[in-house]
């Protein structure tokens, strides 16, 4: 496995601070986000696009300091239904990833509304009462599904091999089942960007997820989430307060080790390797108690100490 980070990890820095931090704690390679959530203070996906001399020069930047673009991520709501610019985003995003050869583009599935007549995002997340399967199933069948035809088509003209979505609330792909969902509606183009930390706070277990997922595992966010249990025993993980406010809030976002010890992240490196994962642990640091550097350096160390690097070679002696 490789380590790296997302590049908003260190948001409130130049690109050159960055690129130079990222060489000092000696990870490989840095995700680097382009629109969307992201106000993408790195990278300037209009001015990127077929430029090859800007391209060039951006790529050069990260080989000056011994360092991979691992991949380019464009998280947002690419099917929000009054804000297309998400999609075109998330297009732009594939296409000059292909022309600058990174195989990998991490998004979100995206969320329509609940009906043509609506004009905002509506998440699903219990079976009753029964407009719930009215609304999945426009989502799916008349949105959702069209929509990432569509994408596969123009990842695969642009050579992009890899859309890793991020398993998140409040998109129609959020666990293991609804993305296979997509991933068999669509075609391997599609896969995932395993990130524990929010399976965690929707109940599921990122171990047992990661063996669910096997193949499809395209990527892997590293990030971390404290549950909360005074405040979850009377609010449920069902949390809709402020990200800033976490002593009121039933689980949080937090720097790797806080949340779940070196021994837990220990095991879910073990657990890709048995799901036959190799790949990236792109760390995305949003802890809003830590110093950005400062939790980031913390996640580096950690993870440096858990994760196998080295190829396997390893075998009983014939006796």
């Amino acid at each position: 496995m490789k380590l790296g980070f997302v590049s908003d990890s260190l948001g409130g820095m130049s690109l050159q601070e960055v690129l130079q931090n990222a060489q000092r704690m000696g990870v490989q390679g840095i995700e680097v986000n382009t629109c969307g959530w992201s106000t993408a203070p790195h990278f300037g996906l209009k001015a990127m696009l077929g430029d090859a001399q800007a391209q060039k020069d951006f790529r050069n930047r990260f080989e000056d300091h011994g360092l991979e673009i691992i991949s380019l991520n464009a998280n947002g709501n690419p099917l929000h239904p009054t804000d297309p610019v998400q999609a075109e985003g998330l297009r732009g995003t594939i296409r000059v990833a292909g022309q600058m050869g990174i195989k990998t583009v991490c998004t979100m599935s995206g969320l329509p509304a609940g009906s043509a007549s609506d004009t905002m995002p509506n998440w699903v997340v219990s079976s009753w009462p029964p407009e719930t399967q009215d609304i999945l199933k426009y989502q799916w069948e008349e949105k959702l599904i069209p929509f990432w035809i569509e994408i596969a088509a123009l990842a695969r003209d642009n050579g992009v091999e890899r859309i890793a979505l991020e398993l998140h609330g409040n998109q129609c792909v959020y666990n293991v089942p609804s993305l296979w969902k997509l991933r068999d509606a669509v075609g391997p183009v599609i896969g995932a960007n395993l990130d524990p930390s929010h399976l965690f706070w929707m109940g599921a277990d990122p171990l047992v997820a990661a063996e669910a997922l096997g193949e499809a595992i395209y990527h892997v966010h590293a990030k971390d989430t404290m549950l909360n249990a005074p405040v979850q025993a009377t609010t449920s993980l069902l949390e809709n307060g402020s990200l800033m406010d976490i002593p009121a809030r039933s689980w949080s976002y937090i720097t790797l080790g806080f949340g779940h010890g070196e021994e837990w992240w220990r095991q879910f490196c073990y657990r890709l390797k048995m799901a036959g994962y190799d790949g990236w642990l792109s760390i995305e640091h949003e802890d809003v108690l830590l110093n950005s550097l400062e939790g980031l350096e913390k996640s580096v160390t950690l993870l440096q100490n858990v994760m196998p690097s080295a190829p396997a070679d390893y075998k009983p002696q014939d006796i």
